[in-house]
């Protein structure tokens, strides 16, 4: 199990829909949310793609240097760039990164966005040409450890004599993530890709799309992994999580909500879809939970107004943990959270999920060592310790606050 955090490229802030409680983007703030996750032991982050962000690659490469071993998942999107120049640059932030790079294939779903950047395949020929894109980039890079050139003549693209002089040093490429509801996607991941990545849809429908990969995969003598994107809600009581919830669409329009939704329609993508379907526009701000929980702790609410991954798991720390491993008992090995604002969720979920997580996961995540001195320093002399911080537990918010990571350590 390896989980991930998100980097907001796209704007961040404590409540969806509104400009209220918004916070600047930029790179300061990226670089917090990143330092977080890497002190925290995340095992990476994701950085999105699209017009509406800022480009994923410069991102990855401006905070890079400010983290250890923090790895990066990054977009690459075909026919945007040629596959030779994509793989130069991914080659290039995988060596000075030291090996700290993971790729996410985006094909897009937003025609309108497409079309501006100069893409106006229809669905069915993206993914042929997303197909061809992928066969060349690996065939470059996997050829790059020998020094070998490549030539390729496909429908959609041609290269002769491509070649990349400066290795990756994951080998033979970075690992390969894509997400995709469609049956081309399901195609290309069980061709092409290492790990397929679902959005939080229910355990049955994930567990339906999961063995499906899974099937087409075996059927190609291939074994993948498999991940899931969700964002999280998290407190220390699940009515307080719930509250949270509602505070984070209390300035909501249901204006605002239609308008997204009618934005939303018209896109080609599966997922996109099947995200819409969960929660269908419907908003009761007298009960949040109401045509929203669409499984238990599985709140579709993100999603009425924020495209791509709509969903939250919501509940207090057992309840989370629960539900993370109900997914990876179904062969999930990435979990891909977010939560708003990203930078104070990134610690509230480590602090308050890891801890519940199997011991073999806690291993791997790599959390601070807790040997003290825990807390603030009280009154001059007195140094919390682990013990104090357990006693503590079940007292105030206020006087409990530094137990979290205590109660893990003992």
């Amino acid at each position: 199990m390896k989980m991930l955090w998100f980097i907001p490229t796209h704007g961040d802030s404590r409540y969806l829909g509104t400009s209220h409680g918004a916070r600047v983007a930029d790179l300061n703030y990226f670089k917090q949310v990143a330092i977080a996750a890497d002190t925290m032991g995340y095992e990476g982050v994701l950085i999105p793609t699209g017009r509406s962000c800022e480009d994923p690659w410069t991102v990855a490469s401006s905070v890079m240097g400010f983290t250890q071993r923090l790895k990066f998942l990054v977009a690459l999107r075909p026919g945007l760039i040629t596959p030779s120049q994509y793989a130069r640059i991914a080659a290039t932030f995988d060596r000075l990164s030291g090996g700290r790079l993971l790729i996410n294939l985006v094909t897009g779903g937003d025609q309108a966005e497409l079309e501006g950047d100069g893409q106006f395949l229809p669905h069915g020929e993206r993914y042929a040409q997303a197909s061809e894109f992928m066969q060349l980039w690996r065939d470059i890079m996997r050829k790059s450890h020998t020094g070998e050139s490549h030539d390729f003549d496909g429908k959609h693209l041609q290269v002769k004599g491509a070649r990349l002089l400066y290795p990756p040093v994951q080998r033979p490429y970075p690992p390969l993530f894509f997400g995709g509801s469609s049956a081309e996607a399901h195609e290309l991941v069980a061709q092409q890709m290492d790990t397929y990545l679902t959005w939080g849809e229910p355990p049955a429908a994930v567990a339906e799309k999961v063995e499906g990969v899974r099937r087409r995969a075996a059927e190609l003598g291939r074994t993948l992994s498999y991940g899931i994107r969700l964002h999280v809600i998290v407190r220390e009581t699940e009515e307080a999580a719930w509250a949270a919830a509602a505070d984070l669409v209390s300035y909501l329009d249901p204006e605002v909500v239609a308008r997204a939704q009618s934005t939303f329609a018209k896109m080609d993508s599966e997922g996109q879809r099947r995200m819409a379907a969960l929660h269908a526009g419907k908003y009761n701000p007298e009960n949040i939970r109401e045509g929203l929980e669409v499984s238990p702790n599985l709140w579709a609410g993100v999603g009425l107004v924020r495209g791509g991954a709509g969903t939250a798991l919501v509940g207090n720390p057992q309840q989370v943990a629960d539900r993370i491993k109900e997914y990876a008992a179904l062969g999930l090995d990435y979990f891909i959270m977010s939560g708003y604002p990203h930078l104070e969720e990134a610690y509230r979920f480590a602090e308050l999920v890891f801890p519940l997580l199997p011991l073999s996961v806690r291993e791997r995540l790599g959390q601070p060592s807790l040997t003290g001195p825990f807390g603030e320093i009280v009154a001059n002399n007195h140094v919390p310790s682990a013990n104090s911080a357990e006693n503590s537990a079940g007292k105030t918010a206020a006087a409990s606050e530094p137990s979290v990571l205590a109660r893990a350590a003992s």
